[in-house]
């Protein structure tokens, strides 16, 4: 049986420099790695059927699109392949109706929500004029369950007509109402943030909200503008959703309350800075690939000493 350490399932084309650092940094430590994509998922499928292949690890960056990938992921997981983002933890943390109010019991700080039913079971809904007016205007309007890249999002909501337009467009998918937030000021940026968890640590970074642009923050800024609570928020939320891998969006507000935003989300955008101008720092990235060959690393150790004993 051909066995490699990590397998990476991909579909978006701008992965492609994230997979090729991924590739050169396990291949500098001494592991291997399999790229899975659209032409080789079926002959991949039918080799680990048969036992001709197997990996120790499986980070899916394609499930969520195309459902050959989670059958074979599914496949993998019973053979023992260590699944980073297991599904099931997956489709509960993107869950925004469902992590809000985890969130709260956790005591993270959130923007005043109104979660509405879909479309497909209700399609009478009743909002209060006192919940509209705590709501405020513009609000935003959200998809509970489809997430990636703001798609359903609306951010600039004013009327009850909008709410009813939006909940027909993903009909089966509930929706929250949120009050839109506005960051404070900190020398002349935007306190806006995007926070990744990655294999066990927090790594944030600036990312504007107006113009999706990242730059890293720095520990001298984390001291200088008080910003700890990023990774205190961050940790909760790992410890609550259990994933190995996604981001968070983080507002320190003008009132100086830290609020979790854009809950979470698992495919986080890998695409590298110095090919992209709104993609994340290239130091960022190698952290967070750093992490995961460390996560890696240390599993392997510990299955090397069970077999031992």
């Amino acid at each position: 049986m051909e066995k490699f350490d990590l397998a990476l399932a991909y579909l978006w084309e701008y992965d492609d420099g994230f997979l090729s650092l991924t590739e050169e940094i396990f291949h500098n430590a001494g592991l291997t790695t399999f790229l899975i994509s659209d032409h080789n998922v079926h002959e991949v499928t039918e080799k680990i059927n048969n036992k001709e292949l197997s990996f120790d690890f499986y980070l899916d960056r394609a499930w969520d699109v195309d459902e050959r990938f989670e059958k074979l992921g599914k496949i993998l997981a019973k053979r023992k392949t260590r699944i980073f983002n297991p599904y099931s933890k997956v489709l509960h943390a993107i869950d925004k109706a469902s992590m809000h109010l985890e969130f709260i019991t956790a005591g993270i700080n959130v923007p005043y929500s109104i979660i509405i039913p879909p479309h497909s079971e209700s399609e009478e809904i009743f909002i209060s004029v006192e919940d509209l007016s705590r709501l405020g205007r513009p609000f935003i309007i959200k998809p509970c369950n489809t997430t990636g890249g703001g798609i359903g999002v609306v951010t600039g909501a004013e009327s009850l007509k909008e709410i009813f337009d939006e909940r027909i467009t993903y009909s089966d998918d509930k929706y929250i109402l949120q009050e839109k937030i506005y960051p404070a000021m900190l020398d002349g940026k935007r306190a806006w943030f995007r926070c990744f968890w990655a294999f066990g640590n927090t790594i944030p970074t600036w990312w504007d909200d107006q113009t999706h642009l990242y730059t890293e923050l720095r520990t001298e800024e984390i001291r200088m503008y008080k910003l700890h609570k990023l990774m205190n928020i961050t940790n909760t939320i790992a410890g609550n959703v259990g994933l190995d891998f996604f981001s968070t969006e983080i507002v320190l507000t003008t009132h100086n309350i830290f609020l979790a935003i854009d809950y979470v989300n698992d495919q986080c955008d890998m695409r590298l800075s110095s090919i992209h101008h709104d993609g994340v720092p290239d130091n960022v990235i190698r952290q967070i690939i750093q992490r995961m060959l460390r996560e890696v690393v240390k599993e392997k150790k510990l299955l090397v000493k069970q077999i031992a004993k």
